[in-house]
């Protein structure tokens, strides 16, 4: 992953259908599937020394501190703290990653795999603008 600089969102503008503080859901799905597998628990090792961790591989130079890597913590957490199932905390520090200059690009697999190609087929099925049907639970 590329150092970051502070700059704007993804694009410069609030995403309708992002996740809690803007990653758009979307472009964070493609992105964590080349960089994890969705596995919250995988750790990748650096030429560098810096690792890599959770979900979003987040590079612990930069965005965490591993106790290990001199590291920027721009995240303000340790890097253990990727490693759960619980991935708020993931998210909200992937939205800082893409709040950076960088963006999106600062994970290469976004550039090989999810940037220019149509993203709509990772939310296929989810439905997620789904609001209950009223009568259906009344008659439960």
């Amino acid at each position: 992953m590329a150092a970051p600089a502070p700059s704007q969102l993804y694009d410069g503008r609030a995403h309708r259908g992002s996740t809690p503080r803007g990653l758009p859901w979307r472009a964070g799905l493609c992105m964590a599937h080349y960089e994890s597998g969705f596995d919250t628990s995988f750790v990748d090792h650096n030429p560098d020394g810096s690792s890599e961790y959770g979900i979003f591989q987040l590079n612990s130079a930069w965005w965490c501190d591993n106790g290990v890597t001199p590291t920027q913590n721009l995240c303000h957490m340790e890097c253990r703290d990727l490693l759960n199932p619980h991935i708020l905390d993931d998210i909200l520090c992937a939205r800082q990653v893409v709040s950076s200059e960088n963006g999106m690009t600062a994970w290469d697999s976004w550039i090989r795999h999810c940037s220019g190609h149509d993203l709509s087929e990772w939310l296929k099925g989810c439905n997620m603008h789904a609001k209950p049907d009223a009568k259906k639970i009344n008659n439960s």
